[in-house]
Formats: C-alpha cells, sequence, structure tokens
C-alpha cells in the first residue's frame, strides 16, 4: 500500500497509509447499497400512487414530496462525513477516513467542496450528454455509452493515477482518505496517564479528532525536548482556533498539557 508523510506547520512527520482506489470503491458500494435499500425500504412504506391520487395530479406538490424523499441520499456522503469524523459508513466499514492534507480534520467548507465536485468525479456523463444533445448527436448510440462509461470514471482514474490518491474533489478541497489499518497503535500514541478523580478542565477539547490529538501530543513531545516555544505558541494557536476554548492557563506547555490530558479523560473514560 502506499504510504504517505505530511510534515505538519510544526515540522512534525506524520505517516498514513493512503486508502487505494479499490478500498475506496468498496466503500463507495456499500454506501450506495444502503442508498438502494433505503429507496427500496422507503418506497414500500410510502405508496406514492396513493399519493398522486390524495393530491388529484397535483404535478408541483408530487414533485416537491418527491425532492423532500431523495434528500437523505442526495446529501447522504455530506452529512455522514460532517457527523461521523471524515466517514460515512460506507468508510468506516472499510476503516477509511478523510482528512485534510496537513493532517487535521478537514473543515465544513472542505467536506462542501468534496460533496459538491462528485458531480465531475462520477457524474460528468450528465454534463457531456447534455453538451452532446445539444449538438443533436443524442441518437448515437456509442457515442452515449462512451460518454456514460467516461463521465462514471474520472474519478476512478483520477485516484487511481494521482500521487496522492485524490480525486478532483480531493485536489480542490486538500483532501486525502486514509487506511486506519493502525487502530490500536494509532489510540496508545494519544494516551495520557491521569491520576484518580482527575477532573477536566477544558471541555471543548472533544471538537478535536483522535488524529488531531495524536499530532497535537507529537508536536509538543518534539517542542519540549527542543525547548521549541515558538512551536508552542503555534500550537496554542491552532488549539484554541480549532476547539474555541477560553484558556485559563497563561503557559503554553501547562495549557496544551491540559489539553491532551483532557481529551483522554473524555474519550477514554467515557
Amino acid at each position: 500500500m502506499k504510504t504517505l508523510q505530511i510534515k505538519t506547520a510544526q515540522n512534525v512527520n506524520i505517516k498514513f497509509t493512503v486508502a487505494t482506489v479499490f478500498q475506496r470503491l468498496l466503500a463507495f458500494l456499500v454506501d450506495n447499497v444502503l442508498k438502494f435499500s433505503y429507496l427500496y425500504f422507503a418506497n414500500k412504506v410510502f405508496d406514492f400512487n396513493l399519493l398522486n391520487e390524495t393530491l388529484n395530479g397535483d404535478g408541483w406538490t408530487i414533485k416537491a414530496v418527491e425532492v423532500l424523499f431523495l434528500l437523505p441520499i442526495t446529501f447522504y456522503s455530506l452529512y455522514s462525513e460532517i457527523l461521523m469524523n471524515g466517514q460515512t459508513l460506507g468508510k468506516k466499514l472499510l476503516k477509511l477516513k478523510v482528512i485534510n492534507v496537513d493532517g487535521f480534520k478537514p473543515s465544513i467548507t472542505d467536506y462542501i467542496i468534496r460533496w459538491l465536485l462528485r458531480i465531475i468525479d462520477f457524474n460528468l456523463f450528465m454534463l457531456l450528454y447534455i453538451y452532446v444533445a445539444s449538438l443533436g448527436l443524442k441518437d448515437q448510440y456509442f457515442l452515449v455509452v462512451a460518454i456514460f462509461i467516461f463521465g462514471k470514471m474520472i474519478g476512478f482514474f483520477l485516484i487511481l493515477f494521482t500521487n496522492k490518491n485524490q480525486r478532483f474533489g480531493d485536489i480542490i478541497a486538500n483532501t486525502i482518505v486514509i487506511y486506519l489499518k493502525d487502530d490500536v497503535k494509532f489510540s496508545h500514541t494519544i494516551l495520557e496517564n491521569l491520576s484518580e478523580g482527575y477532573k477536566p478542565t477544558y471541555a471543548n477539547v472533544i471538537k478535536l479528532s483522535d488524529n488531531d490529538a495524536r499530532i497535537i501530543k507529537e508536536t509538543y513531545k518534539t517542542a519540549i525536548k527542543f525547548n521549541d516555544y515558538k512551536t508552542l505558541i503555534k500550537l496554542r494557536s491552532k488549539i484554541l482556533e480549532v476547539t474555541e476554548i477560553k484558556s485559563i492557563h497563561k503557559s503554553d506547555k501547562e495549557f496544551i498539557d491540559i489539553v491532551l490530558k483532557d481529551y483522554n479523560f473524555y474519550t477514554q473514560k467515557m
């Protein structure tokens, strides 16, 4: 598997295993099975023929209901990745996760960009078909089939041939998809020894992800080792920005140490 070494803004090298195109394709298929299952069972529950009769053929209302009916699957990947910290159910099953190219959790804007650009990665066919139809060539069967295949495979080929296995949406959003093969080792790297009866100070540390905590800890240990106070200041600023914590500690070292302990308290003890 391809590995990627990222140098953070604090000059700490973090190594990730990049998800392969086949892992991402399998996760994509799992997610689509879930979408089709939703359509099947929801269609069984809601009788749209009865709805049509009830509304006396009111086309606008029927279309509005259909749009509402499709919203859960239309925005599935977007809200899943936002709510599940970079994962859909398919990605979670395959142990894949979306992260920022700097190693941190992507912003909501990053997730939105990835979702919007799926139209290029997986649905370019629709745009190309509209163009072909405008030229009056829509009756050319083989051309339409070729355009369909090409449009659906853009994301596949980009993931296959780009250096960081990124589709177009990843490139523009500055994200990558990693394989969490080292979950146990990963969790061990962020563990802290907490005293009996430890009381946390900053509840907002739960806004951090495990990956954020790992980067913070490794950067913190490196900065302490070399007395790199500038890095400690930058690291503190980044933590405050991400978590929106109101710090009560004046010392950067003490603040970061408490943040790591609090993160462990909320994620390991509860």
